[in-house]
Parts: C-alpha cells; structure tokens; sequence
C-alpha cells in the first residue's frame, strides 16, 4: 500500500518501524482507550505479525520529514468478504491537526473506489475524541454495547460501533460535489 494525502502517506510498515511505532505505543496517554502500553518486544511481535505478515494496518508517515506520526488499522473485519474495520492511533504530538482524519479519509475513499469494500466500521470506548472524528467521517452510530468491556482501570464501559456504507458515502460525496481522497 502507498496513498499519498496532503500532508502524510501512507504505506506498508517495516520492522524498520519498531522504535518510533514503540515511542507511540509505549505512551500511556496514547493508549488510555486502548489497552496497556507497550513494551518494545511486544511493539516488535505486533508489527512482524500483525502489520507486516497479515497486512492489519498501515504506518501513517509525515510527508516533510519521513517521520512515521501514526499507525491506521485497515483489515477484513472478522472474517467478512467486503467489511473492513477501520483505526487510528497516533503520536500525541499529531493530536488535534486533522492528520488522523484527512488519512483516514484517503484510505475510506481508496477502499470504496479501488478495493472490494461494501462496508467500513469502527469500535471505541472514547465517547469524545474517536466518536467525534467517526462522525466528522461520515460515519453513523450503529449500536451502543453497554457496558461491553473494561477500561484500563477495570471499570465496565460502553463500546460505541460506528459504520459507513458505500452507499452512503457515495451519496455524501454526490451531495456535497466532492470527490475525497483523489
């Protein structure tokens, strides 16, 4: 995978990508939605598997100066032929400048005009942040799983599931005269 955005690109992770994915990954701020740091055995583990051998997601890199900002998760979700799963994560000091969403909006508009995708959905425990940059996506709440799984802190929480069909985004775009991504 190579896209190309304003500012960022997006391709293929290499084990290359260990320490400034780890620097990321290993940030308890960073993760607090997600599950505890990492540490670099694990970061490496996850990019040789998960990124690299399963092709689950794309190193998200600054188009200025090379430096990898963030990871998107982009996979087949569970087992399904034209539903795919969509995700971010990004260094904290890319937070708030519109990197995740104008990535996030080339790669939904890859997938719904050059791959076999009917359908991209994405989970979080985030009320604020991820829910806000779901809906800025275009993308509608389908459920809300209450008390669904545990925080970090062990507390139960809700999983908020979003989803966008092609159909809808099509008619978005239509509506709005836009063509994202390309």
């Amino acid at each position: 995978m190579y896209l190309k955005t304003q500012r960022t690109i997006i391709r293929d992770f290499y084990m290359a990508d260990v320490p400034a994915l780890q620097e990321i990954f290993g940030d308890a701020q960073t993760m607090q939605y997600l599950e505890p740091p990492y540490d670099i055995e694990k970061t490496e583990k996850f990019i040789r598997e998960f990124c690299i051998e399963k092709s689950g997601a794309f190193a998200i890199v600054d188009q200025a100066d090379g430096k990898l900002m963030g990871y998107l998760l982009f996979h087949l979700y569970d087992g399904e032929s034209e539903t795919y799963e969509i995700g971010w994560v990004f260094h904290k000091a890319y937070w708030r400048q519109g990197y995740a969403y104008e990535s996030c909006v080339r790669m939904i508009s890859h997938a719904f005009s050059e791959m076999s995708v009917r359908k991209i959905l994405a989970e979080t425990i985030d009320p604020m942040k991820s829910v806000g940059l779901m809906e800025k996506l275009g993308m509608k709440l389908e459920r809300i799983e209450k008390q669904k799984t545990k925080d970090l802190d062990g507390n139960w929480t809700d999983l908020y599931c979003y989803s966008l069909s092609k159909e809808e985004y099509q008619a978005k775009n239509n509506k709005e005269g836009r063509n994202y991504g390309i």
